[in-house]
């Protein structure tokens, strides 16, 4: 079904594979084609050398066509560039709101983001998307993605590889340089192949084969922070709305981005949205060299499902349903681990009856679910059927008003809910945790994008635990002509020709704001009472004391356990009333902790610094080290240690609350994105890395002394002291830091940085 290659691999005429171990092969045919020469073939290359600003390859300075945000981050994002000098969006901003689109929480706060985004693209020039029109993703590919372009989104899954569009979701820290003008600096990223061949079978659908990928290549680090190039003839037995939805999910290998080879089904794709102008035919060149290479035979992909607690938890459905028990047990006993509250009791083997298993809720929605592909092929299983009327509920959402609009035209939404499902609007919700939470104890199937622990809507702190399991909408509907009995698409497969799509954005030429190059500086932003500025963020000093202040030793921690979603994404316009929610369901002490340590900076920052008789004992120590450490010179800041921090979102709020309440530093084995780091490093933290196990505790002191130094010119190998008894010696590190990285840590924020320039 899937095969990694060991290492690189050359890829001739697009169709033919060599690894880069059989060497008699390499020689026999490459014709004396280097592997240097051979990896300028990629079409990864081609684009990205296009949207370098430099001569430099190995250190890329990339400027974007676009950018795109959604409504718990462009508040954010706008208010950092107008603190650093912003006077217009130089390239188009698209504003959509399709995640508090609901604003069912904190009264105003919701619809005041959506009256502020308004204001803000009359006034910087921005295109505005009202709630309930599209999802961010549906949106960008109906009208923006291109053939050879490169967009960045404040979403981590901003994929729009499959129409030739390179695109990366980033914190919002990366948006602001864009809008300042600065460039995205990172190293050349390796290019894995993702070589498809042959044809899906009926009932196999995007979902299906995203996660047979991901379950490859999530664990192994396989395409981690590369570019994933989709190539091989089995790319052109996908329709392009089919592509898009295996795309998206390709964040979930946390991979930096994805590029397809084009055909003229995603010139038909374009034409289809007024937009052929785009297409642009992208294939590599005679020669490619990638370096790794995952070989999937889409003939082989059977129906799959992703069980809690992350979507590379992957098995077929016909192998979960042969090994009920023993499966769902191991899923019993993570949920034990990762909530460690012996009150909950998540159990999923009650849910097993006669040798079947019951879901109670089923979902299609959002950018990998909602598209009309998807939608139509769940209503064709699923038409005169009916969903039952017992606990078994379905929902979904198509992910833009066009393609609601085509529904309802051809009869599928009719078809919908006559068979029980509830339709509702372009909506986010669902996947991140503010949208048809399941009940406490209950399984959910979806096609969404993630089902990370504390994202669905459960509190384990509170007690209240569900779970969420991926799908594909195919099989997502067979199970809801099974009444929620978990069934494979393939019990109910057939040939099916889906009917062409009539793209209609009348609903966009309505109600869509373009205010690209009609900038008015005149204009008002308004304001509402949630709407707060950031807090003042102190220069690093020469020497810094961390104190550690949860300590976290879970595999993976995700950016929804650093700063939950769901209801808490209304505070995301106040940095400091979010940050109350910081590791909230998952060290609760960590904010009462920080906010200690906060007010000891602030008073050294202020003067007035007492020392208690704890930290006098510290300062005692580390005198008597190092001579005499003046601690009205010696910032105090709190740290967090993960070993893996940061899979998932691309909030940055899962850094900056963090800050706020007086965070200086992270400490990890590695962190498990980009984007994650990126979040850390702009605003003002350091990015420390150990090999070593963490012999520190919650509650003890760090002394790094010449922190401002060793950014400068060690970060290789950088002296840290845990103070307790005695003072126990610990060596850190920080990958290596572009010159702009260095200077805005040093600076304390990516705010500061740009202030100061």
């Amino acid at each position: 079904m899937v095969k990694l290659y060991e290492k690189g691999a050359f890829l001739l005429n697009g169709t033919e594979i060599i690894d880069e171990n059989d060497v008699e092969q390499v020689k026999a045919k490459l014709d004396g084609v280097t592997k240097e020469d051979a990896k300028k073939g990629t079409i990864a290359y081609g684009i990205l050398e296009a949207h370098n600003q430099g001569d430099d390859l190995e250190n890329l300075n990339i400027k974007f066509d676009a950018l795109t945000s959604h409504d718990i981050t462009f508040v954010g994002i706008i208010q950092t560039a107008r603190a650093s000098g912003m006077e217009k969006f130089p390239v188009p901003y698209i504003l959509t709101n399709c995640h508090n689109s609901l604003s069912a929480v904190g009264g105003t706060i919701n619809e005041d983001d959506h009256v502020f985004g308004l204001t803000a693209a009359k006034k910087y020039g921005g295109i505005y998307v009202p709630p309930h029109m599209a999802v961010i993703h549906q949106f960008m590919r109906e009208e923006y993605a291109g053939c050879g372009k490169m967009i960045l989104g404040s979403d981590s899954h901003t994929r729009y590889g499959a129409l030739g569009t390179m695109a990366i979701g980033e914190g919002g820290g990366e948006l602001v340089k864009q809008i300042l003008e600065d460039t995205y600096d990172i190293k050349y990223p390796g290019v894995v192949g993702i070589y498809l061949d042959n044809k899906p079978n009926p009932g196999v659908g995007p979902q299906d084969i995203a996660l047979a990928i991901i379950g490859e290549v999530f664990k192994n680090g396989y395409v981690k922070n590369k570019v994933m190039e989709f190539v091989g003839p089995g790319v052109s037995n996908l329709k392009t709305d089919f592509r898009n939805g295996v795309d998206v999910m390709t964040t979930e290998t946390t991979c930096l981005t994805s590029i397809w080879r084009t055909d003229e089904d995603t010139k038909e794709f374009l034409k289809t949205h007024n937009r052929e102008d785009e297409y642009k035919e992208l294939n590599p060149e005679k020669v490619a060299y990638y370096d790794g290479m995952v070989y999937v035979d889409l003939s082989k992909v059977k129906p799959m499902i992703a069980l809690p607690f992350h979507p590379s938890n992957t098995y077929t459905i016909d192998e979960l349903n042969a090994n009920l028990e023993d499966i769902l047990r191991t899923v019993e006993l993570e949920a034990q681990r990762i909530t460690d509250n012996p009150n909950i009791d998540f159990d999923l083997l009650s849910k097993i009856k006669d040798n079947k298993l019951y879901v109670q809720q089923a979902i299609i929605a959002g950018c990998a679910g909602g598209t009309y592909s998807n939608i139509m092929e769940a209503a064709n299983i699923l038409k005169g059927h009916s969903t039952g009327n017992e606990e078994f509920a379905l929902s979904v959402y198509p992910s833009s008003q066009p393609i609601f609009m085509e529904l309802i035209k051809n009869g599928t939404m009719n078809d919908l809910m006559a068979s029980g499902a509830a339709v509702k609007t372009a909506f986010c919700g669902p996947c991140f945790g503010a949208g048809d939470t399941p009940a406490n104890n209950s399984l959910s199937i979806r096609h969404t994008t993630r089902n990370f622990p504390n994202r669905e809507g459960s509190k384990p702190i509170q007690g209240q635990m569900s779970g969420v399991a991926l799908m594909d909408a195919r099989s997502i509907a067979a199970t809801a002509r099974n009444k929620g009995i978990l069934t494979s698409a393939e019990v109910y497969a057939e040939e099916y020709e889906l009917p062409k799509y009539s793209y209609d954005d009348s609903a966009y030429r309505s109600k869509v704001y373009n205010g690209f190059k009609n900038e008015n500086s005149e204009s008002e932003l308004i304001y509402g009472p949630n709407i707060k500025d950031w807090p003042e963020m102190p220069e690093l000093t020469d020497n810094i004391l961390l104190k550690v202040c949860s300590k976290i030793l879970d595999p993976v921690t995700t950016t929804d356990e650093l700063i939950p979603s769901g209801e808490t994404s209304s505070y995301r316009s106040n940095p400091l009333g979010l940050a109350e929610f910081t590791l909230s369901r998952r060290d609760p002490e960590y904010v009462g902790r920080s906010k200690v340590v906060n007010e000891l900076e602030k008073s050294r920052q202020n003067g007035d610094l007492e020392l208690d008789d704890k930290l006098k004992e510290v300062y005692d120590k580390i005198s008597e080290k190092f001579g005499e450490i003046d601690p009205n010179k010696t910032e105090i800041g709190s740290m967090i240690y993960a070993i893996k921090p940061g899979d998932g979102s691309a909030r940055e709020q899962a850094a900056s609350c963090q800050r706020v309440l007086g965070g200086l530093a992270n400490i990890c084995k590695e962190y498990a994105t980009k984007r994650y780091r990126s979040n850390v490093i702009n605003w003002g933290m350091i990015p420390f890395q150990m090999k070593e196990d963490a012999e520190f505790e919650v509650g003890d002191y760090i002394f790094v002394p010449g922190i401002r130094d060793a950014i400068d010119n060690n970060l290789d190998d950088i002296k840290a002291y845990v103070i307790g008894d005695e003072i126990k010696e610990i060596s850190l590190y920080i990958e290596p830091l572009t010159d702009n990285e260095k200077e805005i840590i040093k600076e304390g924020s990516l705010i500061n940085f740009n202030r100061n320039k």
